[in-house]
């Protein structure tokens, strides 16, 4: 074989890995209930890019985070995405907690997750259009809002789960901006108490979702976690639960990611 052979070997494989290689998209999505564009960022496997339907995560940054956090926090994700052939959905909500917020009506990020979004990506993309096929998770603010998101939405969402989730906000009624969304807890606790993922749980049984929720035992959000816990139990609702060495680090969510998408993996498959 000559030199020029071997180097039109070479293009051809490299031109062939291109095409094959998942894509990140930043798209800007109109949502109705705000006003206003919201910025989102797609990880489309090469299986989704030759239109062959795919199932969808969407992951939620965290409190100062933002659409591109998950791809930064995780450039492995794009070849998570071919090696899964998932759809990585990443809005950016700001600092909203992903509620509709009762004290600024500008603020409808839960409205605009779970409807606006979900209805722009399965017009837009190569999607299974169904709760068997749609997961979400995220990390600290985020794993609070898929909790948040998945319960009050179990119709939209299959599976979801929470990385180090602020998964009770009460204890924590000074930090991370959560007052400007609810007003002050001592001036606004009934908002507080119907506003935390603990006080959800009535809106689901047994079977309704498929849950896996873990955070660092260095984590300051460990207590209420494991509280979380004890209450699915009391409950009767299965759930996978883990702690492990960590805390509130990048770290510990660049590990932990690795097992929320072998969990959604095995839900999705067990409901093709």
């Amino acid at each position: 074989m000559n030199v020029k052979s071997i180097w039109a070997g070479i293009l051809l494989c490299c031109l062939t890995m291109a095409v094959q290689a998942a894509r990140v998209d930043t798209v800007m999505v109109k949502s109705p209930a705000m006003d206003k564009d919201v910025k989102v960022v797609y990880v489309l496997p090469d299986k989704a890019l030759a239109k062959k339907a795919c199932p969808v995560v969407y992951l939620l940054h965290g409190y100062t985070g933002h659409a591109r956090s998950w791809v930064m926090l995780k450039p492995g994700l794009v070849q998570m995405a071919d090696a899964y052939g998932m759809i990585f959905v990443c809005p950016d909500a700001k600092n909203s907690w992903y509620w509709d917020s009762p004290k600024h009506p500008e603020y409808r990020y839960e409205t605009f997750v779970s409807t606006e979004l979900v209805a722009y990506t399965d017009a837009h993309y190569a999607t299974i259009p169904a709760k068997q096929a749609r997961a979400i998770s995220g990390l600290s603010m985020g794993g609070h809002g898929a909790l948040w998101l998945a319960i009050r939405h179990k119709d939209v969402f299959g599976a979801a789960g929470s990385m180090s989730g602020g998964v009770d906000i009460r204890p924590f009624p000074q930090n991370w901006e959560m007052a400007v969304q609810l007003g002050a807890y001592a001036d606004n606790q009934k908002l507080w108490d119907e506003h935390t993922v603990v006080n959800q749980l009535d809106k689901i049984a047994d079977g309704d979702l498929a849950l896996t929720i873990d955070c660092g035992e260095d984590d300051f959000f460990i207590e209420v976690n494991k509280e979380l816990h004890q209450r699915l139990l009391a409950r009767h609702i299965g759930h996978d639960f883990t702690t492990r060495p960590g805390a509130h680090t990048a770290e510990y969510w660049q590990n932990s990611i690795d097992y929320h998408i072998l969990f959604f993996d095995k839900f999705f498959r067990q409901n093709k």
